[in-house]
């Protein structure tokens, strides 16, 4: 670590926020960047890098999924060339390295999946034999899970590529919808090209879908007492289920896993949370789907039990061997 101190000495600097190169991961760290500035009052410019996620024309399965968006940019952190950096939560690992510290989980977007089809059709309008892209094993699980069960003989076709790439799959006939994260779509201020969002009962997100993490050097304790005035801790608690679920499934981010936790309340006060999990064949022939409902967690370590204990459920149903390679 160099010896320069984001938060003392001259303040005139301004805070150097890491981020990767993608239109939507710069919107992303754009907003955040926004509101480091009011809590801190100092500038904050956007340092760009490519990750190893970005570059791979590879298909996320292929190349493990787990921390393929993040590494350069922890290792940036590590290095003292960025004070800060914003992922998307869903691409973290679930084990936190050392010397690093996830100050702020911010507000959550909405977790939800979205379609994008052809001539504006929902999932249910969808015709016999649609071709549906998505890069997700976990997306593909549940639609196909979801189409064989209500009759609907649709096709699931991986796809990589940034939001522009696989919505031009669409425009080109290509292919007659894709699934991208509604989240995302609502950053990049694309919501209008949406022509069906998938319910949570439909298909359930990825572990901290919607949530951005914002991490910094531990040592950095005066950066991360100010990043930690974004935190929303109901959205904390939240993916904090979520993701220990993932990890107790010992599962990465590619792994064919969806999760929700929500926290429900009076409209005042927040009492209880509803865990839900899945995991599934890519090609929804097998589905293991449990939930569980419990007091609101008033701690990380309440919330993680939720996960661990949700994800036993799930691995004496079978969770297992429908992970593939990554189950222990």
């Amino acid at each position: 670590m160099t010896d320069y101190s984001p938060l003392g000495g001259d303040t005139t600097k301004p805070l150097r926020l890491g981020t990767r190169r993608s239109k939507l991961a710069m919107a992303q760290s754009g907003m955040v960047a926004d509101a480091v500035r009011e809590v801190t009052g100092r500038a904050v410019e956007l340092v760009e890098i490519t990750t190893y996620g970005d570059i791979s024309r590879e298909h996320l399965a292929q190349i493990g999924g787990t921390g393929v968006f993040v590494a350069a940019l922890r290792e940036a952190l590590a290095r003292g060339e960025v004070d800060f950096a914003v992922h998307s939560l869903k691409d973290l690992p679930t084990t936190q390295p050392e010397g690093l510290v996830l100050a702020a989980v911010p507000r959550r977007e909405d977790p939800r999946d979205a379609l994008v089809a052809r001539d504006g059709l929902t999932f249910a309008q969808l015709p016999p034999g649609a071709r549906i892209g998505t890069g997700s094993p976990r997306r593909m699980a549940q639609l196909n899970a979801y189409a064989r069960a209500h009759g609907l003989g649709i096709e699931t076709v991986p796809i990589r590529g940034n939001v522009d790439t696989r919505i031009n799959f669409v425009r080109s006939g290509e292919l007659d919808a894709v699934v991208l994260a509604a989240a995302g779509l609502s950053r990049l201020g694309r919501t209008g090209e949406v022509t069906d969002f998938l319910s949570a009962d439909t298909v359930l997100p990825a572990p901290g879908q919607g949530a951005l993490a914002i991490e910094c050097a531990e040592e950095s304790t005066e950066l991360a007492a100010a990043l930690a005035e974004l935190d929303d801790p109901h959205t904390r608690a939240a993916v904090t289920a979520e993701r220990a679920l993932l990890a107790a499934l010992e599962a990465g981010c590619s792994a064919p896993v969806g999760a929700l936790a929500d926290l429900q309340g009076d409209g005042q006060t927040v009492n209880e949370l509803r865990l839900r999990g899945v995991v599934g064949s890519t090609d929804g022939t097998s589905l293991v789907q449990l939930s569980i409902t419990g007091s609101a967690p008033t701690s990380h370590d309440d919330a993680a039990a939720f996960g661990r204990e949700l994800a036993s459920e799930m691995l004496a149903k079978g969770a297992a061997g429908l992970m593939g390679e990554r189950a222990l």
